[in-house]
This record gives C-alpha cells, sequence and structure tokens, in this order.
C-alpha cells in the first residue's frame, strides 16, 4: 500500500449489472468517507428504487479499512453483504460503499446463485470504477500569532503538506493536511516554533 499512509479507493460512483432468471441485481458503487454518508446513500437508494426487493451493501472506510459493515438486508445470512464485501476486498479498495439492488424474477436462485449474483455484478461496478489514491491523514486547524507566521510557512514548505482556507484576523488561521506518517513529527516541529502557548491546534 505505497508508502505506509497511501490506499486506493474509487474516484467516482460506477454502476454494474447481473442477470439470472429473470432477477437483475444492480450493483451501484460510490466513494464514500463517513458511516454517515453511507446511511446517506442507502436511504436515498431505498427510496429511488423504492420497488426492489432488496437493498444489498457494504462498505469499507479508513486507510485500514477498519470500520465496515456487510448487510443481507433479507437475503439468505452470509449470501449478499459477504460477497460484495469480498469483491471491495479483493482489489484492496476503502472510503468505499457498494448498494446491490434486486429486482426478484419470480425464480429462487438458491444461496450458491446469490453469491454468484452478488459477487458479479459487485466485480462488473468496480471494474468499470476508475481508481485513485488516497493518502491517509486529517485537516488540523492552526491558529497562531502573526509573528510566527514566517516560520509557520516555512514548516509547511519543508514538510510539503497542503494548506487551506487561510484567513487573517487578530490572529492567522489556516488548515493543514498533515498525513498520519509525519503527524508526531510535524506537531513536534511545530511546538519548537514558540512551545505551543501561542498555538492552537483542533482536528
Amino acid at each position: 500500500m505505497g508508502n505506509g499512509d497511501t490506499y486506493m479507493s474509487i474516484a467516482a460512483p460506477s454502476e454494474g449489472l447481473f442477470k439470472d432468471n429473470g432477477s437483475r441485481f444492480i450493483a451501484l458503487a460510490y466513494p464514500v468517507e463517513s458511516e454517515e454518508e453511507v446511511k446517506q446513500i442507502v436511504s436515498a437508494l431505498k427510496k429511488e428504487y423504492h420497488d426492489a426487493r432488496h437493498h444489498c451493501y457494504a462498505f469499507r472506510l479508513g486507510k485500514d479499512g477498519q470500520k465496515w459493515r456487510a448487510s443481507d438486508d433479507g437475503e439468505p445470512s452470509g449470501s449478499a453483504g459477504r460477497p460484495i464485501l469480498g469483491q471491495i476486498d479483493s482489489l484492496n479498495l476503502s472510503d468505499i460503499l457498494v448498494v446491490v439492488v434486486r429486482y426478484f424474477g419470480g425464480i429462487k436462485l438458491g444461496i450458491p446463485g446469490l453469491i454468484r449474483a452478488y459477487k458479479t455484478s459487485t466485480a462488473d461496478a468496480l471494474s468499470a470504477a476508475s481508481k485513485v489514491e488516497k493518502i491517509s491523514g486529517r485537516w488540523i486547524d492552526l491558529d497562531f500569532d502573526y509573528q510566527y507566521l514566517p516560520q509557520v510557512k516555512k514548516l509547511l514548505k519543508d514538510m510539503a503538506v497542503p494548506e487551506r482556507r487561510q484567513m487573517f484576523a487578530q490572529d492567522c488561521h489556516l488548515q493543514a493536511f498533515i498525513r498520519d506518517s509525519i503527524m508526531d513529527d510535524f506537531l513536534d516541529r511545530l511546538r519548537k516554533i514558540d512551545t505551543f502557548t501561542q498555538f492552537k491546534v483542533t482536528d
């Protein structure tokens, strides 16, 4: 996985399809960054495809994919959510949600048939998706006195730290994106500028 703080996700939503015995399995893959986003997308799809029999899904979040869930949404246990998750994992993807919407065709497919359908439709959606490398880290807010601006700017430049939302009022404010792999080093160097009395760092 790159240099320790990169991982792969998908760049944009994509779609896949699998048909078997009249049943249609529409797989919809989305890049996501939080469980809140997952909930919103799943509930929006349940409204959009309200006439479908099942809305099964799986997601992984974060660099190590430590947050995940697989939902069978009424299909036999292990026949839907797990095969979807298996496809996500086989490509080492994270920050991703795949929802498979099933329209029932009147003929039962049996558990092996269901596993194949959820797996194949998901694989179809993921093969259509463009992959993107993401960097694990977080935006932090820095508030500090004007006199430290040159040193802060130099530190950001030396460590190649992206910044945004720079504002100057009574003091300076900006947000910096700190990769997980340099967070401790960055904070140590920041403290050396002014033993942190004039700084406020918040996530």
